[in-house]
């Protein structure tokens, strides 16, 4: 069993910063891609952006790309999002996940059925 905990959100204007940490505890993250989604009010949730489990590829959604950047730190079983310029669209609940599988190729899936652990959220609230 692993247990993940997002902490790190909050209120911020449009154009400011927020880092968000996934604290894994339980088991070791570390052989494992890990990713972030977001929900919108009344929207489905969306893939955000993952890391291989070794941490040198990234993969990011379309709509974050060269905005956010995605870490980890396997030595403290933690995931990183740090997210700048940040727009009021980004308002949204963020969630980390463990991806299901233990892979040396992983591709960066956005399909949220392929992450079988995830934490309780973290709101993100951009205001305009």
């Amino acid at each position: 069993q692993v247990q993940l905990v997002e902490s790190g959100g909050g209120l911020v204007q449009a154009g400011g910063s927020l880092r968000l940490s996934c604290a894994a505890s339980g088991r070791s993250i570390s052989m494992y891609a890990m990713g972030w989604f977001r929900q919108a009010p009344g929207k489905d949730r969306e893939f955000a952006a993952a890391i291989s489990w070794h941490g040198d590829s990234t993969y990011y959604a379309d709509s974050v790309k060269g905005r956010f950047t995605i870490s980890r730190d396997n030595a403290k079983n933690t995931v990183y999002l740090q997210m700048n310029m940040l727009k009021p669209e980004d308002t949204a609940i963020y969630y980390c996940a463990k991806y299901r599988y233990v892979t040396s190729s992983f591709q960066g899936s956005e399909a949220s059925q392929s992450y079988d652990y995830w934490g309780q959220g973290t709101q993100v609230t951009v205001s305009s």
